[in-house]
Formats: structure tokens, sequence, C-alpha cells
């Protein structure tokens, strides 16, 4: 994808950008944070309550990992939404890159479009962690601490929440461009930016030892699905969590795979919401976009009414 000359002068212009970045990250005043978390009134009640924690961090030992924001997805309105949500993303993570954080991008099964990127390279070139968990390279489906709780939603049908014919049709337009309708994504989307300086890989062994090798204590995911790779994935909240790391999921700036048929049958972004609160629960906390970026928190465009809702 990238040819050796090519290469060789990108990495000449990311030992410029690198060493900026370093001077920069030094300088960069840390992070405020609200950490918003649920935490049982009395043990065994099954009562939460909500708690908002303030918090600085130092932003040279912070990374942001950007969970499977492809350029393509099977379910129309994945992609949809994912477009809505990319603009906004792409804003904070050049502002979060300026005070120092250090930005991994993650799109699952599309290492092969980045070979010979520098930011692919620097992954591979990682050294082993002394610390490397035994299982950090699978998925993680749930963690004790989950087994307090009732899992939130039903997602046994895949979260597609596409009308049937619409989604027909895109599977036949994805199959017309030659792509797999289930699995059609190749790269990230092309709105979020990659740095030289940056990091890109769908490795949990990878991305931990990128974290340590660096120092990384605290790290930020965001991305899409949040029931599904965002929790899940090698490098995701779970296996951060359940290792040691400070992690916190931008609640603004996920999405879920929840279809609206299936219990609880509420609608789609009520049922984001309802694994949100179940993270706070039994996971980690959560923060929103705005602690960084000023302004709102991101909020998708209202959903077109359906029958039976």
């Amino acid at each position: 994808m990238f040819s050796r000359n090519f290469v060789s002068r990108r990495w000449v212009r990311l030992l410029i950008v690198t060493a900026f970045a370093a001077t920069a990250s030094a300088a960069a005043p840390p992070l405020q944070l609200t950490l918003q978390k649920r935490v049982e009134t009395k043990a065994g009640s099954g009562e939460f309550k909500l708690t908002a924690a303030a918090e600085k961090w130092d932003a040279g030992k912070t990374a942001i990992i950007v969970c499977d924001m492809w350029d393509l997805h099977h379910c129309k309105n994945a992609v949809k939404r994912e477009g809505e949500l990319a603009p906004r993303m792409n804003e904070l993570l050049e502002k979060a890159r300026a005070q120092g954080v250090f930005i991994i991008h993650a799109p699952s099964s599309c290492m092969k479009f980045y070979e010979g990127h520098p930011a692919r390279e620097r992954a591979k070139a990682a050294p082993k962690a002394a610390n490397l968990p035994a299982d950090i390279g699978s998925w993680c489906k749930q963690i004790p601490s989950e087994e307090q709780g009732k899992y939130p939603i039903d997602q046994t049908d895949g979260g597609e929440d596409d009308d049937a014919a619409e989604h027909a049709a895109w599977a036949e337009e994805l199959k017309a461009k030659g792509l797999n309708p289930r699995a059609p994504w190749t790269r990230q989307i092309a709105t979020l930016k990659i740095y030289d300086q940056d990091a890109i890989s769908d490795s949990g062994i990878e991305i931990w030892n990128l974290l340590e090798q660096r120092g990384v204590a605290n790290v930020i995911l965001m991305g899409v699905h949040v029931n599904m790779c965002v929790a899940g994935r090698p490098f995701g909240l779970r296996q951060m969590a359940k290792n040691g790391k400070h992690v916190v999921l931008m609640r603004d700036f996920t999405d879920s795979m929840y279809n609206p048929a299936r219990w609880p049958f509420v609608d789609h972004q009520r049922g984001t919401a309802l694994f949100i609160e179940h993270l706070e629960k039994f996971v980690c906390p959560t923060i929103t976009s705005d602690q960084l970026l000023g302004g709102k928190p991101f909020a998708f465009s209202p959903a077109p009414a359906r029958q039976g809702l």
C-alpha cells in the first residue's frame, strides 16, 4: 500500500513530529474530567445511585483507543450514525493529540490496508511488555463484576435496526461493489485523520505493549459498537478494566447494535443508554466529549418513529 521511499520519508517526518509532540505534552495542562459511574446504595440491594468524580489526568500518560470506526458496515443505519458522529470525533482527536494524548486507531480486520504506514509499524515494533496479561489477545464477554447484574438488552439477532427492505437493498449494493455484505469494512472511516505519530492496531497484545512502552495508565475508549466491540474486544473496556488500566468510555461517542424489536422493546438510543448504564455499574466510569472540546455532548439526530414503538 505504501512504497519503501514513501515510508522512509514519513519516518523522517515522524521523528520530527514525535519530538515536537513530546515537548508539547510536557507543557500541556492536565485533562480536566468528570467521571460518571453508578454505585450500589447497599450491597445486594440492586439499587444504584449516579455519582460524579472530578479528576485531572496527565495527557502524556493518557491514550485514546478508537474502536472499529469502519468505512462501511452490514447495518445501513449503523453507517448513517457513524457518519454523523465521525466529524465531531475527529475534532476531539485533533485537540487531544495536540495536548499530548496518544491516539490508537483500532479498525479491526483492516490491518492490510495500513501495511507500511508509520503508525502501523509503531504498533508492530512496540517491545513485549513485562506485564503482558495472559489473555489480552482474546475477546472478553464478561468480567466477574458483571455477574451481579442482568445483561440489559437482547442482541442475539445481531442488533441490526434497518428496515427489512432497506437492509436487503443495502446488502445488494455492497455485493455489487465486490464486498462481503456481512463484513464489508476495509479501513477506518476517512473522516478520522491518522497522523504519523499515532498508532494503528487491532491486536490486544500490540496495544497493551504500546501502552506499557509509553507508561500509559489512563485509557479512553470511543467508537462502535458499545455492547459488542467496544466492551469485548481484546483492547476493549473489559480487558482494560480487569487488567488494571484506569479506563473510561466516552459515552456520547459511541453507538450500539440494538434492534428495538427485541427486549426490552425500547428505541435504539434508549437501548444504547441502558448498556452504558450497565457499564457504569459493573465495568468502568464514563465521560463526555464536551469535557475536552467544550460546548455540549454529542447527540445523534432523532431516528424516524417506527410502528409499534
